[in-house]
């Protein structure tokens, strides 16, 4: 069990309990479109609001499956922000296509059930039990029964645009952290400007002198540069070659 998997559990069945003493509760928290303006914490703190056993159990079973698997492949605090803006979406986007007061925590979750299925597509999905269906098969099924539910109504008090908005903020929020891990990484392993240049010099290099340790990716990227030049490698590999390279004053030839 990961921690914020751990966390959201007790979190939410403590408010379930807390609904069962103060009924009221629900009137004050609960996300209705109308009153978001009056109210703006209702687009949090629907998603720990439950309407029966039921209800969050089928969340919970969920969050308690597919979270912790995605929570370890990205992190806790972006798990985190996953999980809460798969849930803001679904509010607004409620409250877009819909005027009736929402609360569970579906969007989130469904959001969860996203990224894992973003993340391992063809992992096997036991429906029931009994059948096992490709987690991918199952997210773009539940897509267009959510879809068609929403906007013909065939399933009354069933918040089919909130889990559609979950899976909506959770693409985006994955999309946007793959961009900005991958842009993090090609700047972490760039070498600098001064170093970058002289990597044009790996003639230069003396590998008798190097350590044995490094000797053999040393050689692995000097043959490679002899078989497809140096625009052929990584920025890893030119930041790895950079350090073994002496300087040279002279301008570098391209």
């Amino acid at each position: 069990m990961t921690p914020v998997v751990r966390a959201l559990l007790i979190a939410n069945v403590a408010a379930f309990f807390l609904q069962a003493t103060q009924p009221g509760l629900v009137d004050g928290f609960a996300f209705v479109p109308q009153l978001v303006l009056y109210r703006p914490w209702t687009v949090v703190t629907y998603m720990f609001l439950h309407g029966g056993l039921m209800h969050i159990g089928f969340n919970m079973l969920a969050l308690f499956f597919f979270g912790p698997r995605v929570e370890e492949r990205i992190g806790s605090r972006s798990f985190t922000w996953l999980y809460f803006l798969s849930g803001i979406s679904g509010a607004l986007l409620s409250l877009l296509f819909s005027s009736a007061p929402i609360i569970g925590a579906s969007a989130g979750v469904f959001g969860v059930m996203l990224a894992f299925a973003f993340f391992w597509p063809d992992a096997p999905i036991m429906i029931w039990g009994i059948f096992p269906v490709p987690a991918r098969v199952l997210v773009i099924f539940t897509t267009i029964a959510a879809l068609f539910s929403g906007l013909t109504g065939s399933r009354g008090g069933v918040a089919d645009f909130a889990h559609l908005g979950g899976y909506v903020g959770a693409y985006l929020y994955l999309k946007w952290l793959g961009r900005s891990r991958a842009a993090f990484k090609r700047k972490a392993v760039a070498p600098p400007p001064e170093a970058a240049r002289r990597i044009h010099n790996w003639k230069s290099v003396d590998v008798g002198k190097v350590h044995e340790v490094n000797r053999a990716e040393l050689n692995r990227i000097l043959d490679k540069i002899g078989k497809s030049g140096v625009g052929s490698l990584s920025e890893s590999e030119r930041l790895f070659l950079s350090n073994f390279v002496p300087p040279d004053d002279r301008p570098a030839v391209h």
